[in-house]
């Protein structure tokens, strides 16, 4: 299987967001992701477990649930009942990361750890095979459209040494910024998952624009 594609739903016209999530269904995107944010770990607010459960009952792809929030260990459980099937947390907000990714994992989710662009991959280095996946921030998390920080794409290598090393099965995701001017790079150092927000939405044809990104040689997928 090749890389995956995540159109990402903050990205999305929330004036017709079930046509939107029905796109996603009918596309060759893999998962549909979901940013979350409480406007204290990251300057804005956006969803909770209301659009996460919503987004379940008209979606046919997994839910890849990305929170930007403080204290994420207090709604592991109820992310998980709302319907994510991909739970991912930022490492700069779980002191105690390794209890938090096990929590995830009790719940029968897919576990996941997010890197801000400043965070060094190294950071990683004793928990990297307890994680299914690794989000790179490829722009400061927050908003929606920013642009491509291309400092982060050695990261993606270095994560890929770490992960052949270790032996792990993690995959790496890339989420910011990401379009076809930078998402074959993103693959070649070592990508599994595209997160793709205005780059689809905001494309005259979205799901051309997921084709197009599908189309792009990467890395082969681990888990589905």
């Amino acid at each position: 299987m090749k890389h995956k594609v995540a159109p990402s739903l903050l990205a999305a016209d929330f004036t017709k967001v079930a046509d939107e999530i029905q796109m996603v269904n009918d596309s060759t995107a893999d998962w549909l992701h979901l940013d979350v944010m409480d406007g204290r770990f990251v300057p804005n607010i956006t969803f909770g477990m209301l659009m996460v459960d919503a987004a379940k009952k008209l979606c046919t792809k997994p839910l890849d649930v990305h929170l930007m929030i403080v204290e994420p260990e207090k709604y592991v459980e109820a992310f998980r009942e709302a319907g994510a099937d991909v739970i991912t947390v930022h490492y700069e907000a779980c002191p105690h990361l390794h209890r938090v990714v096990q929590q995830i994992k009790a719940t029968g989710a897919k576990a996941g750890v997010a890197l801000n662009p400043h965070t060094p991959a190294a950071m990683l280095e004793d928990v990297i095979e307890h994680i299914d996946l690794v989000c790179v921030m490829s722009v400061n998390p927050g908003f929606g459209g920013q642009k491509f920080i291309y400092n982060t794409i050695p990261k993606v290598r270095r994560l890929k040494d770490l992960i052949t090393v270790r032996n792990a099965q993690t995959l790496i995701e890339v989420d910011g910024g990401v379009g076809l001017q930078n998402a074959e790079k993103a693959l070649q150092a070592g990508a599994d998952v595209l997160v793709a927000g205005s780059s689809v939405f905001k494309a005259e044809d979205p799901s051309g624009a997921i084709d197009r990104l599908k189309d792009i040689g990467g890395e082969i997928a681990r888990f589905a």
